[in-house]
């Protein structure tokens, strides 16, 4: 039996709920894989599909990003799908920009909007 991939799932501020309704929509394909999601993210994933095994992190502001910059460097997260709100200022700037360098440097498929990350469901799957 294949290992189940993981991907991690993050959105800030306004990006939650779009999070939360791209994970229920793609429940089906989602249902395959391991989640990984920063705090608030991961619970709002939980609440709009409880079928989904998603392990919770810390909040991105308290070293969730952090946390999963580590799994993708470890070569254990498949896909980081990660929603950012451009017109929202981040004060974790600098935790940010730190995640999208590690995804890059590791190669992992990044999503940074709902279009991409539609593209690149069924690539990894």
């Amino acid at each position: 039996m294949a290992e189940r991939r993981t991907i991690a799932l993050i959105a800030h501020d306004k990006m939650k709920d779009e999070m939360a309704e791209f994970a229920s929509r793609h429940r089906q394909f989602l249902k395959d894989c391991k989640i990984v999601a920063t705090g608030t993210t991961g619970g709002r994933v939980q609440d709009a599909a409880p079928d989904l095994d998603v392990t919770r992190m810390k909040s991105g502001p308290l070293g969730g990003d952090q946390q999963i910059g580590a799994m993708i460097a470890e070569k254990k997260v498949a896909m980081l799908i990660f929603f950012v709100d451009p017109l929202t200022p981040m004060p974790h700037d600098v935790d940010v920009k730190a995640l999208m360098r590690l995804a890059i440097l590791y190669d992992t498929p990044m999503a940074l909007n709902r279009a991409t990350a539609e593209l690149l469901l069924p690539a990894i799957g």
